[in-house]
């Protein structure tokens, strides 16, 4: 019998003691004893523990693309045992599917898992399993899984330990006898400019025979055709390279052995940074782009970036500083702004927005994943705007949009995703818009006719809501005339549509070339949302669509960002301005937050982007117009510091802007205050990554700083 509290059992000997020193008490009668022992044992707190005659059985099933296959061709069976080992009525039996997400079965409106299965996140669906699992009844875990986390089971363990919940696994693979693979790529993490440094390369096999293997490095071949010999199934090569750029570069490695049973496992990669100084990214629109003149002849390492789409999060990697110029939002990976967050928050990174007529709102940045780091607001103010719209939305609801995915968990279909995307941009347009939406399949199902928002937005905004996904596929082209032929009655001045569509199931374009010339011709313009990848079927042919409507492309396989497409979009089109006209300036005083050094701002610029200071950003150089727009605005985000320029810097609009007497002055030295301070000496970071979970540690000099650190905790 446990006792909540055992230490009460001390008294025994306080009273045998008593007892013994004053006789008189006469603590020996049974009666006193028996008190005594009873007073003990309640205040010891005596717990029974009652066995239940019921077990609740939680089952993990590991669906990552590695074991994917597996468990569903041993799911039946395992599924039938399991049921028919029940011991009673009582006992519970629940399966739950992970993989990058967690999702019980049973629960939503799809039994079919339709989380991302890149990662094995084991640690989360333990965890998920104890938030779960009811604590007045026995529980136990069996995992089924190919015993591969890619993240620390630790702190589950520990758990599991606490709960004193027993865990049992089957591991699921398939045996093989004939499988090659590369076990390992050694490069160093990091390398000085121009330093030799050794590529290490592990091949295994099933038997001792030659491997051909290739290497590249950024795609580019560099060794092809080497032959890897294998003794004892293991074979090694080494090679020299040295790397004449700063920069971080990545290795491939492929081998192509003619009889293998597992060709996924044939090619690997590795991230080397090499270093020379302050290293700055620079994304631009321009092939030459001044501000890269500016900051070299200043001593900065800079790498240029025209191909924006080439863009790579292992690029952050010792970079101090991003600098987007004029390259609209469409045209950068999703993965790498969305890592820009943790590049400024943790890394200590810095990140600047330049003005130009594809940056800001106008580029399509509302909502991004760079929206939080901006010190300024794009939406361009209801009392602002000149201009009206017409804006037609076309969206599929063929059979694919019916899928589930999970969303705070809860399951919503891509249809519904979408139908809050469309009313996401009907709430973005004014009174004085007008809208249109049409759900299409097979045929254009006319869901709002061109109507004035006017004061009926929520009316609007419900209807949106409404649509539901019908099976069959989308035929492209209907849908875009049906769009056509309302928005061509109106006389306002900007006429949109949006297509939303599936890019693996966009059927039926029709002769969508001729009407999209019409189109344009007569002002309208088309953008695209397209859900999946550029590699995926139709991706070519909604991509044709977007360049020909002489709109904006944007493809994601992730569904719980198609509302915020939709917001970008409209934004961009509706709520962004980019004044063309020459302005004055005035400057604030606020400079001196980056620089002590008095400053001569230029009197003039050409044009920018209209914006709103956020609060707590602190704006140096303001418009002198009705507006009052910021051109200079910064601020801290966690450890890092971001800052918009919304004038040009380069290109259109920047003549007054390069003629500026200070113009490199203010370049390099908004560039310094970006990339922030160096470590102070007796001070170093060193981080590692386990799977989705990042350890930074803090190292220092003991006697200088255990001082300071005592001083100052």
């Amino acid at each position: 019998m446990p006792f909540e509290t055992p230490e009460w059992f001390f008294l025994l000997g306080v009273f045998l003691f008593a007892g013994w020193f004053w006789p008189h008490l006469q603590l020996w009668r049974p009666l006193r004893v028996i008190s005594l022992l009873t007073l003990v044992l309640l205040l010891a707190d005596p717990r029974l523990e009652k066995a239940e005659d019921s077990l609740d059985l939680w089952v993990l099933l590991d669906r990552s693309e590695s074991t994917e296959d597996l468990i569903d061709t041993g799911l039946p069976e395992w599924h039938e045992l399991l049921l028919q080992s029940k011991p009673t009525r009582k006992d519970q039996l629940l399966f739950v599917d992970y993989a990058a997400e967690v999702l019980e079965q049973g629960r939503g409106d799809s039994a079919v898992f339709t989380g991302n299965r890149k990662l094995t996140r084991t640690n989360l669906a333990i965890q998920n399993v104890l938030a779960l699992a009811n604590a007045e009844r026995p529980t136990r875990v069996l995992a089924f899984t190919d015993g591969y986390a890619t993240e620390p089971l630790v702190e589950a363990a520990a758990k599991l330990k606490a709960r004193g919940i027993p865990l049992d696994f089957r591991l699921v693979r398939e045996e093989t006898t004939n499988d090659f693979s590369i076990a390992q790529i050694h490069t160093p993490v990091r390398a000085q400019l121009n330093e030799p440094f050794v590529l290490g390369i592990t091949v295994r096999g099933f038997e001792d025979v030659d491997v051909p293997l290739h290497i590249l490095r950024d795609g580019h071949p560099i060794a092809e055709n080497v032959k890897v010999s294998l003794k004892n199934g293991t074979g090694k090569v080494e090679f020299t390279d040295r790397i004449p750029a700063v920069g971080s570069y990545k290795y491939s490695a492929r081998i192509t052995p003619p009889d293998d049973a597992h060709p996924g496992n044939n090619t690997a990669e590795r991230w080397i940074e090499v270093t020379g100084g302050p290293r700055i990214l620079l994304v631009t629109k321009y092939t030459d782009d001044p501000v890269a003149q500016i900051l070299r002849q200043q001593g900065f390492t800079v790498e240029v970036v025209t191909n924006s789409l080439g863009l790579q999060v292992g690029q952050l990697s010792g970079t101090r500083a991003v600098i987007i110029n004029n390259v609209p939002a469409f045209e950068m990976p999703g993965d790498f702004l969305a890592a820009l967050n943790f590049f400024v928050h943790e890394q200590g990174g810095g990140f600047l927005m330049a003005g130009g007529k594809q940056s800001f709102g106008s580029g399509g940045y509302f909502e991004s994943a760079v929206d939080p780091l901006l010190p300024v607001s794009m939406e361009l103010k209801t009392e602002h705007r000149k201009l009206a719209v017409a804006m037609a939305i076309v969206m599929d609801r063929s059979g694919s949009m019916g899928m589930a995915v999970a969303q705070g968990g809860k399951q919503v279909t891509k249809m519904q995703l979408a139908n809050t995307g469309a009313a996401k941009a009907i709430e973005l347009l004014g009174a004085q818009d007008k809208i249109a939406i049409y759900a299409v399949d097979s045929e254009p199902h006319t869901v709002i006719r061109l109507s004035d928002v006017g004061n009926k937005k929520k009316q609007w905004m419900i209807a949106a809501r409404k649509i539901r996904s019908q099976g069959g596929g989308i035929f492209v082209y209907r849908g875009l005339k049906a769009a056509w032929d309302d928005l061509r009655q109106t006389d306002l001045g900007t006429r949109h549509i949006i297509l939303f569509s599936d890019a693996a199931d966009s059927e039926q374009p029709g002769n969508y070339k001729q009407l999209l010339n019409e189109i344009t011709n007569n002002s309208g313009t088309v953008s695209v949302i397209g859900l999946g990848t550029r590699s995926d079927p139709d991706a070519a042919l909604l991509e044709d669509i977007a360049k020909l409507g002489n709109g904006r492309i944007f493809f994601t396989n992730r569904p719980l960002e198609i509302p915020k497409l939709f917001a970008q979009e409209t934004v961009t089109v509706a709520r962004s301005a980019f004044i063309k006209d020459p302005v004055t300036t005035r400057s604030t005083g606020h400079w001196s937050e980056i620089s002590p050094k008095p400053f001569e701002f230029l009197s003039e610029v050409d044009g920018y982007n209209l914006s709103y200071p956020k609060e707590f950003a602190a704006t140096s150089l303001v418009a002198q117009d009705d507006y009052l727009g910021p051109l200079v605005t910064h601020w801290r985000r966690g450890i890092g510091r971001c800052m918009a320029v919304s004038f040009p810097l380069g290109g259109e609009y920047s003549e007054k802007a390069r003629s500026w007497e200070s113009y490199g002055d203010f370049i390099q030295t908004i560039t310094r205050w970006l990339m922030g301070f160096e470590m102070p000496p007796g001070l170093g970071l060193r981080h590692r990554l386990e799977g989705t979970r990042l350890t930074i540690d803090l190292f220092y000099e003991t006697d200088e700083w255990a001082r300071r650190f005592a001083q100052t905790p």
